[in-house]
């Protein structure tokens, strides 16, 4: 089974530096296949690219080879985009993705690995071991609700198996089913929901998304792009956005599309009344989209064998 690590990356000079040769060391010890560690780069403003040079050609091992792909643009692209153009040149069976500010351990990778003799698998998470204001925060399984109108996810349990989806920071996925579906969905750039989406849409077509709490990741949050480079309200209504995003493109039960009608004038009103005007800068950005919104929905739909209430069912608690 020959494997493709993803890492984007985007001015993460100092994280490229500290997590790149614990990748390399926690894939090392592979026998069973080839390893590619691909990293592309948005166009970043620090020496990234030297790091990400250096990091090439300090790989010895013969089953393991570094590449690197630029975004040749001015402008940022974002992480779906980022992340689906360095799929496009990766050539293994799997995909593993791993954000700049995620370093896994040495032991991570075989676990995550033998889910996928089950070909009905899309995708496997990895058990995170997030750094948040200093605390280390077990997190990795995800579980939703429909609720107001709108998905409601947080984190599950770590005792279980399933789980609603598996992060695009820190998780391993089937190339060919990726492929079928497109990778992310660029929709959701710059950044949140686009996993979400993807392994929603794969569990409504019939496939597998597991967690797997033997695999495990060091995430230092506070480090990451997001947090650097977009202020609080931006990163709020892009949230906003692409809630609505998820529904219009996703949510096909009758009943579920009634329910987020209803409620809508109750979120603007609600809105109105705290000021909340992220929540109306991301309901118009999502309106401005509807037509590309639909365009995604309708190829989406095309694979789907299971309702939204039983995917639901299936990943409450």
């Amino acid at each position: 089974m020959n494997i493709s690590i993803i890492i984007p990356n985007f001015n993460g000079e100092e994280l490229l530096k500290k997590n790149l040769p614990h990748v390399l060391e926690a894939v090392k010890l592979y026998r069973k296949g080839k390893i590619e560690i691909i990293i592309p780069n948005d166009p970043s403003t620090d020496k990234s690219k030297v790091i990400i040079s250096k990091f090439i050609n300090s790989i010895h091992e013969k089953n393991i080879t570094g590449l690197t792909v630029d975004n040749n643009q001015k402008n940022k692209a974002g992480f779906s985009k980022n992340i689906n153009r360095g799929v496009m040149i990766s050539s293994g069976d799997i995909l593993i993705l791993l954000n700049s500010d995620v370093y896994p351990h040495k032991d991570f990778l075989e676990p995550l690995l033998m889910h996928f003799e089950d070909e009905s698998v899309f995708a496997v998470g990895c058990l995170d071991e997030s750094i948040e204001n200093r605390e280390k925060v077990l997190r990795g399984r995800g579980v939703g609700v429909f609720k107001r109108g709108f998905l409601s996810h947080s984190a599950g349990s770590l005792d279980k198996k399933n789980t609603l989806w598996v992060s695009g920071g820190s998780g391993a996925f089937r190339k060919s089913i990726w492929d079928k579906f497109g990778g992310f969905d660029p929709l959701y750039d710059p950044f949140y929901w686009e996993d979400i989406d993807l392994s929603y849409q794969a569990q409504k077509s019939g496939y597998k998304v597991i967690f797997e709490p033997s695999s495990i990741v060091t995430h230092e949050h506070e480090k990451g792009v997001v947090k650097e480079m977009f202020s609080d309200d931006f990163v709020k209504k892009i949230s906003y956005r692409n809630q609505f995003i998820f529904v219009w493109k996703n949510i096909t039960d009758p009943y579920l599309i009634l329910l987020h009608i209803f409620w809508l004038p109750y979120h603007i009103l609600r809105s109105l009344v705290t000021a909340d005007w992220d929540f109306f800068g991301g309901l118009f950005l999502a309106s401005a989209n509807f037509v590309r919104i639909n365009k995604s929905r309708q190829k989406a739909k095309k694979s789907f064998v299971k309702s939204d209430h039983q995917v639901l069912k299936e990943n409450n608690k």
